[in-house]
């Protein structure tokens, strides 16, 4: 990948270093979220994210190159506390695989609940949860992830957050039983790298 297409595919022009513009930043994010619950994406506007936020819109500008990097950036903040929320959680849940499965699933549909624009931008791509998910387990079992997992988390994650999104279509809050159904599938399918049902399937 070249210079020009590394820059065009990171959201943020520059990273702030005074706590002031670390603050500005994070208030443009926030507008963002929150013009997205309002509005979303289409007819959100980079002036009305500089408008909520109270910052010029040049302001804006120092940072993101258009909409597209600034929804972006939402995904990958959303992406991080996300996978904070799991790394304090993972520890009470040991080696046990059906507590994994819920807590992944439980954490997602808090943050669906509660986190202003993750409806219209949750994590910005399936295939970018899959690879944390990896190296939280990784991390949480001590053991690495092989192929086989690799392929098979990807797969469970298309098919739970297709799911979820039928969860949360008529229900604001999500309806429970379809929530519910989407920790089976996971756990059904996930279950043969289980490692109380087969140690050593995990690294496969």
């Amino acid at each position: 990948m070249g210079a020009q297409a590394r820059e065009e595919s990171a959201p943020l022009r520059r990273a702030p270093v005074q706590r002031r513009s670390a603050e500005r930043l994070d208030r443009i994010v926030d507008a963002c979220a929150a013009l997205l619950d309002e509005v979303g994406y289409d007819d959100l506007t980079t002036r009305a994210v500089a408008q909520r936020a109270g910052v010029p819109i040049g302001s804006l500008y120092r940072f993101f190159r258009d909409k597209r990097a600034l929804v972006t950036a939402l995904g990958e903040r959303n992406m991080e506390q996300y996978s904070d929320r799991l790394a304090t959680r993972l520890p009470r849940t040991g080696r046990d695989w059906n507590a994994v499965v819920d807590l992944v699933v439980d954490e997602y549909v808090t943050m669906r609940r509660g986190v202003a624009g993750f409806a219209t931008m949750d994590f910005g791509s399936s295939e970018a949860l899959s690879l944390r998910l990896a190296a939280l387990l990784t991390e949480h079992l001590g053991a690495p992830v092989g192929p086989d997992f690799q392929r098979a988390l990807r797969i469970a994650v298309e098919a739970c957050d297709a799911v979820l999104r039928y969860a949360f279509r008529d229900d604001p809050a999500g309806d429970a039983l379809v929530i519910a159904e989407t920790k089976e599938l996971a756990r059904a399918y996930l279950v043969r790298f289980s490692l109380e049902h087969r140690p050593g399937a995990f690294t496969k």
